[in-house]
Formats: C-alpha cells, structure tokens, sequence
C-alpha cells in the first residue's frame, strides 16, 4: 500500500481538495509553490500511462474545476500540470499556479510551510471550487 493509498483511506491526514469514486485531490504538503495540489487515482497503479483510456480522460475532467480554483486563489498566469511520478509509486499529477516554466522545475528547492499556512491555502482553493 502506497502512501497515497493510506492517505486516500484516512490513515494519514491530509489537506483535501476534492474527491469523487475515483479520484482523491490533496495538497503537497512540500510544494514546490504555494497552491500545489496531487491528483491521484484510487486505484494503485505505479505508472500514470498504466492507467486505461477510460480512467485517464475521467482524471482529467475531475482535474479541470480543481485548476480552475486553483487560478481563482493565486496571482498567477495558469495552473500548470505536470506528470513526474518517480518519488511515489502510485500514478498521479501535480496541478500548480504558475508565472513561468521555471515554477515547474522539480529540482528548486520545497517550501516549509506551516499546518496554518496548509489549511489556508486549502481554504482559498476549496473556496473556489464549483
């Protein structure tokens, strides 16, 4: 059990977005940006193509209002989304408020944020969503 299943089931906490029968949305509690959301599948599968057709197009469309909120919370230009998949096990995407490409890299350095600080911005995007 990967620790996105155990988060999924309630055994870890987490910062919730959003979720449906397929689909668990949470923050990253080491962002790389303040806003930085996992979208994640209930099904574990190790490697996002893995996953059918079928699941794929459905993450998307569950996707879409979550980056929607996600530009409504931040000064940004758009809501990135990128697919890196090598730190965890279990397919997912990363949706970001981004100003440049630079605000994908995965090398810069995460932010140190506080439980206050996490559930402020969890607040700002769950505002939003429709």
């Amino acid at each position: 059990m990967t620790i996105f299943s155990k988060i999924i089931a309630g055994e870890i906490p987490s910062y919730k977005i959003a979720e449906d029968e397929n689909f668990f949305a949470f923050l990253d509690i080491f962002p790389l940006v303040q806003g930085h959301v996992l979208v994640v599948p209930k099904v574990e599968t190790d490697k996002f193509f893995d996953l059918s057709d079928d699941y794929l197009s459905k993450m998307l469309v569950f996707a879409k209002p979550i980056a929607h909120a996600i530009e409504k919370a931040f000064d940004c230009n758009r809501c990135g989304i990128s697919v890196v998949g090598l730190e965890v096990p279990h397919a997912h995407l990363h949706l970001m408020p981004i100003n440049s490409a630079d605000d994908l890299n995965f090398t810069n350095d995460k932010l140190k944020l506080s439980a206050e600080e996490l559930k402020e911005i969890q607040n700002a995007i769950k505002a939003h969503l429709v």
